[in-house]
C-alpha cells in the first residue's frame, strides 16, 4: 500500500531510468515535443498576411516585403535581436524625406511592430517560445510629441471659405470639411461611411475605424440632409454602397483628402507651413468638446475605447450618447434628437 510519499529509492529508480532513456534531468525543463525546423519567413509570411485583417495587412504590407527582401531564406528563430535593430535603422535612412517627416521614427516603428505580429503568430502556432521570440526584445522608437493642434475658429472658416470657392467638387469638399469637423472621425471613417449607416430619424452615423471600432456617432440634421442628397445625387442606391462619391459616380478614396489638403495650402500659406491635414480637425472639435464638456464626453466624442493605460477612473467615467449629441448641439447650434434636455 502506497504512503504517497517519494523515498530515496524512487528517486534512484527515476535517475536510473532517464539515463537508461539517454535524458538528463534538465532535459524534462524543456519542451518535450520536437516541432522540428521553424519554416522560413517566405513561407510563413503568406500565411500571417491571411491570418490579419484588411487594415493590419495594409500598414504592414510594405514593411513585410522589406523582410522579405532581407531574410526571405532564413527561418524565423535565425534572427537576432540586434539584427532586427538593424534592419530597423536601415529602414529609417531609406524613407522619403517629406517637410513633415521626423526622421524615420515611424517607418522604424512600423517594422519591429510588423516582425512582432509575425512572431506573435509564431508563438501562437507553436513554432517558436516566447522566449525565443527576438522581437519582444527590440525597443520601439520613441514618439515625438505631436505637432497637430486645434484651430481656431477664423481658420476653420478660411479653410470652408477656400474650399467652396475653388477647385472641381466644391460641393464634396465642404461636405468631407463638415463631416470630419462635426464626428471628428478619421479619414477611415469618412471613407468607410456607407447608406445603410444613416440613420435619418435619429441623426446619427455609423462609424468603422481603426481596429475594427465601430460607434454611433450624431450628427447635425442639416449634415445628415447633405450627406443623403450627395449619396442620391451621385446615384448611390444600395445599402451597402459607399456613400462618398465622386462627379462621375466613383467611390471616394485618400487622393481626394491629398487632393484638397494641397490645394488649400496653395492658397493659405499657412496650411502648407504647419502641414495641415484632417486629423488636425479632429484635434480641434475633440479639445473644443473637452474644454466645454469634460474629459469623459471629449473621450467618447472621439470613440476611444476603455482599454489603455489611462486607468480604471474611466469605467466610472463614461460618457453616453446622449451626452455626445448635446455637445453636438452646442457645437452647431442646432437641436438633437438625441441630446439631453435641458
Amino acid at each position: 500500500m502506497s504512503t504517497g510519499g517519494t523515498g530515496p529509492s524512487d528517486v534512484e529508480a527515476a535517475r536510473v531510468l532517464l539515463a537508461r532513456m539517454g535524458l538528463d534531468p534538465a532535459d524534462l525543463l524543456t519542451s518535450s515535443v520536437d516541432t522540428g525546423p521553424a519554416p522560413t519567413f517566405a513561407d510563413y509570411l503568406p500565411r500571417v498576411e491571411r491570418a490579419v485583417p484588411e487594415g493590419t495587412r495594409r500598414v504592414y504590407g510594405p514593411y513585410w516585403k522589406r523582410v522579405l527582401q532581407a531574410w526571405g531564406r532564413r527561418r524565423l528563430d535565425e534572427p537576432s535581436a540586434s539584427e532586427i535593430k538593424q534592419l530597423a535603422e536601415h529602414v529609417k535612412t531609406q524613407v522619403v524625406v517629406r517637410r513633415n517627416g521626423r526622421g524615420g521614427r515611424s517607418a522604424a516603428e512600423h517594422l519591429i511592430a510588423a516582425l512582432r505580429c509575425v512572431y506573435n503568430h509564431a508563438v501562437a502556432d507553436g513554432l517558436i517560445t516566447e522566449a525565443n521570440d527576438p522581437a519582444r526584445r527590440v525597443p520601439k522608437p520613441r514618439r515625438l510629441p505631436s505637432t497637430r493642434r486645434g484651430l481656431p475658429d477664423e481658420r476653420l472658416r478660411e479653410l470652408n471659405q477656400v474650399a467652396a470657392r475653388t477647385g472641381n467638387d466644391p460641393a464634396l469638399d465642404t461636405l468631407l470639411l463638415r463631416l470630419h469637423t462635426e464626428t471628428a472621425c478619421r479619414r477611415g471613417g469618412g471613407l468607410g461611411l456607407r447608406v445603410q449607416d444613416l440613420d435619418r430619424e435619429q441623426c446619427v452615423l455609423l462609424l468603422r475605424e481603426k481596429g475594427g471600432t465601430q460607434r454611433w456617432q450624431p450628427v447635425s440634421p442639416t449634415l445628415m440632409q447633405h450627406l443623403q442628397t450627395h449619396a442620391e445625387d451621385r446615384g448611390v442606391v444600395e445599402p451597402a454602397a459607399q456613400v462618398l462619391r465622386y462627379r462621375d459616380g466613383r467611390p471616394l478614396t485618400t487622393r481626394r483628402y491629398d487632393y484638397l489638403w494641397s490645394r488649400l495650402g496653395k492658397h493659405l500659406p499657412w496650411v502648407a507651413t504647419q502641414q495641415v491635414s484632417t486629423h488636425w480637425l479632429r484635434h480641434t472639435t475633440l479639445t473644443w468638446v473637452e474644454r466645454n464638456f469634460g474629459y469623459a464626453v471629449a473621450r467618447a466624442y472621439a470613440g476611444h475605447s476603455d482599454t489603455g493605460s489611462t486607468g480604471t477612473t474611466t469605467t466610472y467615467i463614461r460618457a453616453d450618447v446622449a451626452e455626445v449629441a448635446t455637445a453636438l448641439a452646442a457645437l452647431t447650434e442646432e437641436s438633437h434628437p438625441l441630446m439631453t434636455p435641458s
